[in-house]
């Protein structure tokens, strides 16, 4: 890619061959010296950033675009001769992976507490998968990235399991009064976990496609308890008990030989069409639809196009460098305070501690995760 060299510009480009890097600096190791001229190549499924004098200075979709900075060649290394022939306008690229990275796992490392309303206090784990995707390529490189030569999934997954162990903690504590009445709820408690997540990553320039539950399980204890439950619950329904019950009894006597048994057997076989017709038969409803994705300014959530680099409602710069812990602002380019709500820029948001058992918990937590009391 020519990056270390006096004389000739550069061609930058990158591929992802792993599948597993969201962003890749060029050069890769040290800062460079990109020259007047130098040739970016951007891929569909990309976003290149150009970093001049240590700030972020724009950001390129798809196609080629020539760079523009203040090193010549050669002359530039004349220039330097008091800096050791180091030029000190150092200039690299960020190519960040717009595409979905699909298939992360988040799961309980220990088991979170939660308040049945029938069972009390019991110990949940749970695990899954999720997608997550770059939105906002210079916030992301702001905020996760900083000046590290390339960031996989790995660097990032373990931290976003976190998150969603600790939402999922909360959500759960909000919307469900006990695991007895989980069953069939999995894809409900999946979505909204997925909307309350979005406003985490946001602050991050992430969005989470897709989140899916595959499992939350109890420890064996509660598993037996929830069993005795479901036994006892099938014995109260005497008129189902019985119909089982002489189902069986009819099927023993048409396995047994004899004229009987033939007899029996030719009933069972005019008898078991008409009686599970039912649990054969199609369900009816709307079949689903894909949704096609629309772009959201990130400030006023109005739909916008997908190129449009200013809002057309509120007129917001859609390039977000950074946001407020406070309020969520989108925040220009070396803010000092907050424009909306006057806060700090460099302000970090407060873990919330528990009162209980002095644990700390993410910013916003609403269940402790280590005791299951309310914060």
């Amino acid at each position: 890619m020519g990056t270390n060299n006096i004389i000739f510009l550069e061609v930058i480009e990158w591929f992802d061959e792993t599948g597993r890097e969201l962003v890749h600096r060029i050069p890769e190791e040290g800062s460079g010296e990109i020259k007047f001229g130098a040739q970016l190549t951007v891929r569909e499924s990309q976003v290149g950033v150009l970093f001049y004098k240590g700030k972020a200075c724009d950001a390129f979709g798809p196609g080629r675009h020539t760079l523009v900075t203040a090193n010549i060649p050669v002359l530039t290394k004349i220039l330097a001769l008091p800096w050791g022939m180091t030029s000190p306008l150092r200039a690299e690229v960020y190519l960040v992976n717009m595409k979905v990275f699909p298939n992360l796992k988040w799961g309980t490392r220990d088991p979170v507490a939660f308040k049945d309303s029938e069972l009390g206090l019991i110990r949940l784990r749970a695990h899954g998968v999720f997608n997550i995707q770059v939105v906002q390529p210079v916030l992301f490189i702001n905020t996760l990235v900083g000046t590290m030569g390339k960031y996989t999934t790995e660097e990032i997954e373990e931290y976003i399991g976190r998150v969603i162990v600790s939402r999922f903690n909360d959500y759960l504590g909000e919307n469900l009064d006990s695991i007895l009445n989980l069953p069939g709820r999995y894809d409900e408690l999946s979505a909204g976990l997925q909307k309350r997540l979005q406003e985490d990553f946001s602050h991050f320039g992430l969005g989470m496609t897709r989140l899916y539950t595959s499992s939350i399980t109890p420890p064996p204890e509660v598993q037996k308890a929830i069993d005795d439950k479901s036994r006892l619950s099938v014995i109260q329904d005497l008129d189902r008990l019985v119909k089982m019950k002489a189902a069986m009894a009819m099927e023993k006597a048409a396995e047994s030989t004899g004229e009987a048994g033939s007899g029996m057997g030719m009933g069972l076989g005019f008898m078991i069409p008409a009686m599970f017709a039912d649990m054969f038969r199609p369900q009816s409803g709307p079949a689903a639809t894909a949704v096609p994705q629309e772009s959201h300014c990130p400030d006023c959530k109005l739909p916008i196009t997908k190129d449009a680099k200013f809002c057309p409602h509120c007129g917001h710069q859609q390039l977000i460098f950074d946001q407020c812990v406070n309020c969520g602002k989108n925040l220009p380019p070396n803010a000092r305070f907050c424009p909306k709500c006057g806060h700090p820029a460099d302000e970090k948001p407060v873990p919330r501690v528990c009162h209980q058992c002095k644990a700390e918990n993410l910013p916003g937590s609403v269940f402790c995760n280590h005791c299951g009391e309310k914060l």
